[in-house]
Order: structure tokens, then C-alpha cells, then sequence
């Protein structure tokens, strides 16, 4: 009789405990299924359009930019007038150079519509927000010409790259109440800071960290290309995309370059190593 009632008593017991661990389970898995939505949905998205469409959005004059995704040999044989070749195989994770802006309207194609699909999503996933994808070149009706661009649009571009150089080299930059000289790097990171100081000086309020450096917060994120690099006294640099960072001594960490301050480590010291300061750039 004793034992009977031992296993009355255990049985609900173990009923008990497997129906817990069940639920446990679910709630696990329901809880992977839910990281991996959240992880879906930070992907980037892009717009597929009609060859019609994208006729019409290449009549406006909203400062759009047509890429052509195959390879080069492919861009020479005929292309849209105007388009620039970046191969597909050349789009990673980084922003490349011919798009500076996440903003601009980019308007993309191929041969069949295959590649320009991989290469719309991988800018999206970038950051770029206005991406259109219109399908290949196979089913274009429009105008196509043949080979690359000739030698008086080539000297054009140049002359815009060197007038944009020489444009970001001319803003200013002060620490507290006093400008400093500055060499600005060339790369998409500036240029996004370059467009947050032309709507206003930026002001940014730095705080002393770890006894050679100083940082602050951007507001907002710009694109970056990090990669390790040991700085020195007087670099600017971009950490995490949304900080700003300048050097009175030496550190050792994946940063996005964006400038160097003209002045001796000494001098640097004296303007960055007495406490906080008020980094004005414009």
C-alpha cells in the first residue's frame, strides 16, 4: 500500500515537470525565431521599378545617378548614355567612392536583371535609401551608346573632383576659440561631415578620455570604413560612425580617418590636454 501511494504522488509530479520543460522549450525557440526576425528586418530594401519608370526618373533633374552592375568589358560593348560602371563583384559593405551620398537617387540595371538585383540590396544593406532597380539591359528600349565616356567628359569630372577637394580643404576648424590648421582626408566620411557643416557650423561638445584624446558626439551616424591604425598627435578621426575623435597623444584602434590638425604634439597638448572643449567645424 505505501508504494502505491508513493507512485500516486510522484506520477502528477513528473506530468508536472514535463509539461514545464515543454513550455520552456517553446518559449526558447520562439525567442530564436524572434532574434532572427529582428536581424531580418535591419536589412536595407530597395524599390524595382519599370524600364518606363526609370525612363521618366532620368528625365528629372533630382541629381539621381544611373549604375550599370556588370562588368566593364560588358559597359563598353553598350550602355545607357550617362550610366557609371561599378561592377557587382566590386559592392561589398563599404560605400564605394562614385556614392558619396546615402541620399542620392541611384538607379540601377545589368544585362538580364539578375545582378542588378544583388547589387541593389547590397546597397541598401550600405545605407543607401533611394534605390531603384529597373531590370537589364536586354529589354531596354531607349537609347544605348558604346564605349567609355570620351575625353572632354573625363576632364569634366576631374575638374569636379578637384573643385570638390579644394571646397572641403577651405572649412574651418576651432578648438574652443581657436582655429586650427587642418588637412582633410578625401573620402566618403568627410564629405558626409562636409554636408553636416554646410547646413550651419558644427558644434560639438568633446570630453578628455584616457589622457590622449579627446571625443564627442557627431548627433547622427556617417558612413564608415574603419580599419585598425595608430594615431598621433593631431589626427581626427571617426569612431563608430557617430563619434569624433582628436589626438594629443598616440592610440592603437579601427578608426575611419577624416583629417589631421597642422600642429606640433606640444601644441596639441596645450589645446586639448586642459580639460574639455568645444570642437566647431564650418
Amino acid at each position: 500500500m505505501r508504494k502505491k501511494s508513493f507512485i500516486y504522488i510522484i506520477r502528477p509530479v513528473l506530468i508536472a515537470s514535463i509539461m514545464f520543460l515543454l513550455a520552456a522549450c517553446a518559449q526558447g525557440g520562439s525567442g530564436m525565431n524572434g532574434e532572427a526576425a529582428g536581424k531580418e528586418e535591419k536589412r536595407g530594401s530597395y524599390m524595382q521599378i519599370s524600364q518606363d519608370e526609370a525612363k521618366k526618373m532620368m528625365e528629372g533633374d533630382d541629381g539621381h545617378i544611373i549604375i550599370d552592375v556588370r562588368r566593364t568589358d560588358e559597359y563598353e560593348a553598350g550602355h545607357i548614355p550617362g550610366a557609371v560602371c561599378i561592377p557587382n563583384e566590386s559592392i561589398g559593405s563599404a560605400q564605394p567612392e562614385e556614392l558619396p551620398d546615402l541620399e542620392q537617387v541611384i538607379l540601377v540595371y545589368c544585362r538580364s536583371g539578375n545582378r542588378s538585383k544583388q547589387a541593389a540590396q547590397k546597397l541598401a544593406d550600405i545605407g543607401y535609401t533611394k534605390v531603384y532597380e529597373f531590370g537589364g539591359i536586354l529589354s531596354w528600349t531607349g537609347e544605348i551608346e558604346t564605349g567609355t565616356p570620351d575625353a572632354g567628359d573625363a576632364e569634366k569630372t576631374e575638374a569636379k573632383a578637384e573643385e570638390k577637394k579644394e571646397e572641403v580643404q577651405t572649412v574651418k576648424l576651432k578648438i574652443n576659440d581657436t582655429e586650427v590648421p587642418v588637412t582633410w582626408e578625401q573620402n566618403a566620411s568627410v564629405e558626409a561631415l562636409m554636408k553636416l557643416a554646410g547646413e550651419g557650423p558644427l558644434t560639438i561638445q568633446m570630453s578628455m578620455y584616457g589622457g590622449f584624446e579627446q571625443v564627442g558626439p557627431i548627433g547622427q551616424s556617417l558612413v564608415r570604413n574603419d580599419e585598425q591604425i595608430t594615431t598621433e598627435a593631431g589626427d581626427i578621426v571617426l569612431y563608430s560612425g557617430n563619434q569624433i575623435v582628436i589626438f594629443y597623444g598616440s592610440n592603437s584602434w579601427a578608426y575611419t580617418r577624416l583629417g589631421h590638425v597642422d600642429l606640433s604634439p606640444e601644441e596639441m597638448t596645450e589645446l586639448l590636454g586642459d580639460g574639455d572643449v568645444v570642437l566647431t567645424i564650418g
